[in-house]
């Protein structure tokens, strides 16, 4: 037997250390070819590192939350042959042989004569030890506490054992999820605490949005808007032509009415290098659309909206929204926006304060449509109405530039037929 060490990889673009977010294997379990060991995050984007060998871990480089250097040592699996050790010792060759996958949730594909790892396992239910933490997204802890059900007692189908949602409904589905709680349940008191790690994706957001408040002069802007009749039009469209291509939301009409409004307006296209003092203002417009996903807050970028159709808005925004999702996205898809769109659909509530994606200047956000009565010429009528709140970075961005820019976007989005005269 032997020992094969896997290094931190070197994930390009001049990226010197990293920070490892979670483990998927502890000491102890066998793993397969390309099955996912561990997660790491860079500065854009989760990266998953996968096993290029067979074997049984035995020692883990670091904890999760720990910045650890490229070329450092990441773990250590025991191999059948000579393994790699002293080779590892003296050079970081192993780098090559371990690609990172740019992806939150790797499939693991193990070979049929190889062993399973101890983590993964089948059905509805398995039984833990009371202190094991099973693995398993924030969004389905959640999940699982507002349905009663205890953790610990799902039996994971994802890599590495994860508790998928899918999980939690196989579990509902054997009628076991209130088998151990004790009646009035739901009016008992509870005294139990949960710390969690501000690691990964999460630590992430939470620089950015620091560094975005404390850096940027923020200030927003709220504008009502009439749109009646672009959702007449949208419905329009979807009746003639849903079904040969596709179905239209609001967002790639409001991608087309920024598009069309930054012409006039191309200051809001930019980003502030404020260590530089320069200002970049940019032809191409790269709408990074807000998305919600398991492992936190995503921005992947329709690149090129000024190039595109409403179809091929709504194609490339259901395709990134899609991968931000199941964290597949890659580091280039969630980079490199000019200005950000940011909705929250139906729960987006009547007014919001969103917070710029540094180092742009402008973020558009979409409240939600509600039916009100308005008096349009004298007569009360029921109109769909919904409110822009949108934020701006004042040392680049005057209030009314803002204003105007927002106005013009209303008269597009209210004339709807104007969005598409050259």
């Amino acid at each position: 037997m032997g020992t094969h060490v896997i290094k931190m990889p070197d994930i390009g673009e001049g990226i010197a250390e990293v920070e490892l977010s979670q483990w998927h294997v502890k000491v102890g379990d066998l793993v397969v070819e390309d099955q996912v060991l561990a997660d790491v995050m860079t500065d854009k984007a989760m990266v998953d590192i996968p096993s290029p060998v067979h074997g049984k871990v035995i020692a883990l480089g670091g904890q999760p939350g720990e910045v650890m250097a490229v070329g450092s040592v990441l773990i250590s699996i025991e191999v059948e042959g000579a393994g790699n050790l002293k080779e590892s010792a003296t050079s970081v060759a192993t780098q090559e042989s371990v690609a990172p996958k740019v992806e939150a949730v790797v499939e693991s594909k193990p070979a049929p004569a190889a062993p399973r790892p101890a983590a993964v396992c089948q059905g509805p239910m398995v039984a833990r030890e009371a202190d094991e933490r099973p693995l398993a997204s924030p969004a389905v802890r959640k999940h699982a506490l507002d349905l009663g059900i205890q953790l610990r007692l799902v039996r994971g189908t994802g890599p590495a054992g994860r508790v998928l949602h899918e999980d939690l409904e196989a579990y509902l589905a054997q009628g076991q999820s209130n088998a151990s709680a004790p009646a009035g349940a739901a009016y008992a008191q509870r005294n139990d605490e949960e710390q969690i790690p501000v690691i990964g994706m999460r630590r992430k957001i939470a620089q950015r949005m620091q560094d975005a408040t404390q850096r940027a002069a923020h200030f927003s802007y709220v504008e009502e808007i009439d749109v009646t009749a672009i959702e007449e039009l949208r419905a329009h469209l979807n009746e003639k032509h849903g079904a040969s291509r596709g179905k239209l939301t609001l967002l790639p009409f409001l991608v087309r009415a920024l598009v069309v409004a930054l012409r006039d307006f191309p200051q809001m296209n930019a980003r502030y290098d404020d260590e530089a003092q320069v200002i970049t203002r940019l032809g191409a417009v790269h709408v990074g659309v807000a998305t919600q996903s398991d492992v936190g807050l995503m921005v992947p970028v329709v690149r090129h909206a000024e190039a595109r159709s409403l179809w091929d808005s709504a194609a490339e925004i259901s395709r990134l929204a899609n991968a931000a999702r199941n964290g597949k996205a890659s580091r280039d898809e969630l980079s490199g926006s000019t200005i950000t769109l940011t909705s929250l659909g139906a729960l987006g509530g009547i007014v919001s304060t969103p917070v710029l994606n540094l180092p742009e200047v402008a973020i558009v956000g979409v409240n939600k449509i509600v039916e009100r009565p308005m008096v349009v010429k004298g007569q009360v009528v029921i109109r769909k109405m919904m409110n822009l709140s949108s934020s701006f970075d004042h040392r680049v961005v005057d209030g009314m530039d803002a204003a105007l820019f927002i106005q013009a976007i209303r008269g597009l989005l209210e004339q709807p037929a104007t969005l598409f005269v050259e």
